[in-house]
């Protein structure tokens, strides 16, 4: 394999002058930079691209970080931002955090140290201030980070408006809530206020589950759903995030309720697996591709020094009907 030596000696000049005209950091002259371009050509020379990045502090690396890829909302999420970033010329480092203590803190480190251009980050498991450390181009995914960083979320608020009259509508008298640990600052607690504020206007009997913090996975949504129906707890409508919905659905249809007539399901996100199930879910449905737009339109920008006021973007939500709930809106 060629060395960029072995291009200097080829075209007759030293290498400085090759390295100049690879990292784009001097004068060459035309007729120099035709004898390197032919010497690389006829050496089959390939230059080291992550060397050249980094003579220009840049890696042309984003990293994603979410909890858990086998999640199907961070699922689509990561497949729609690797297409948005590729369009772009970078790629993509994704970074799993569930499972590995400190993973979140290792990842910023990577950015302070250089090795990524910049993060969009999904988690929730590092404390806000290690994120007001540092200065690096960041974008968060419904989560609030500090005012230097900007957030990308739905109008929570209206998807837990319209859940809470979509159950309303269909007569539910007594709901489960699938709710998420408040300990993290974020904006998906204002779909959870909503609901329960319209459903004590109506004097709904809502019963609420605190989910535990930083857990998604399949096996938690069974342990929780096995709990509440060992409580024996009546509820005719649920209203949760679309696997935890999914699984306390097929328990209750296991149990010999009948869907829709027995009890109502809303699910949250709103991902391909609630047109898979029988019966479809009715779902609040978040613009996944939409905000993996978003997340990567503000991540470039950041990192070519924009600067943005409005830290905050908010894209629309909406109800899409299956056949577990009977009346619409």
């Amino acid at each position: 394999m060629a060395s960029i030596r072995d291009v200097a000696k080829r075209a007759g000049v030293g290498v400085g002058t090759v390295s100049r005209l690879l990292n784009e950091s001097g004068y060459v002259s035309g007729e120099t930079r035709a004898k390197i371009e032919d010497a690389m050509k006829e050496l089959d020379y390939t230059p080291n691209e992550l060397a050249r990045n980094l003579y220009h502090k840049k890696t042309g690396i984003i990293a994603v970080l979410v909890p858990n890829v086998s999640n199907p909302f961070f699922a689509e999420f990561v497949d729609y931002v690797e297409a948005e970033l590729y369009q772009l010329g970078y790629k993509m480092m994704l970074c799993n955090t569930a499972k590995t203590h400190n993973a979140e803190l290792e990842y910023l480190d990577m950015l302070n140290r250089h090795i990524v251009d910049g993060i969009i980050t999904g988690v929730h498991s590092l404390d806000v201030e290690e994120y007001k450390k540092i200065h690096k181009p960041i974008v968060a995914l419904d989560r609030y980070l500090g005012e230097d960083i900007p957030v990308v979320a739905v109008d929570h608020k209206e998807g837990g408006r319209l859940a809470a009259e979509t159950l309303i509508k269909n007569g539910c008298k007594k709901v489960l809530h699938f709710k998420g640990a408040v300990q993290v600052e974020s904006p998906y607690h204002e779909r959870h206020y909503e609901f329960e504020r319209i459903m004590k206007k109506n004097n709904i009997q809502t019963y609420g589950y605190e989910l535990k913090w930083n857990r998604m996975d399949s096996a938690y949504y069974k342990e929780v759903v096995e709990e509440v129906f060992s409580k024996d707890i009546e509820f005719d409508g649920v209203f949760g995030v679309d696997r935890l919905v999914i699984e306390c659905m097929n328990e209750a249809i296991r149990r010999h309720k009948e869907v829709p007539r027995d009890v109502k399901f809303i699910a949250y996100d709103g991902t391909f697996i609630t047109e898979i199930v029988e019966p479809k879910l009715t779902a609040i449905v978040q613009p996944i591709e939409g905000l993996a737009k978003e997340s990567v339109r503000l991540i470039h920008r950041l990192i070519g020094g924009r600067v943005y006021k409005d830290k905050k973007i908010l894209l629309n939500v909406q109800v899409r009907y299956g056949r577990t709930t009977i009346e619409k809106l």
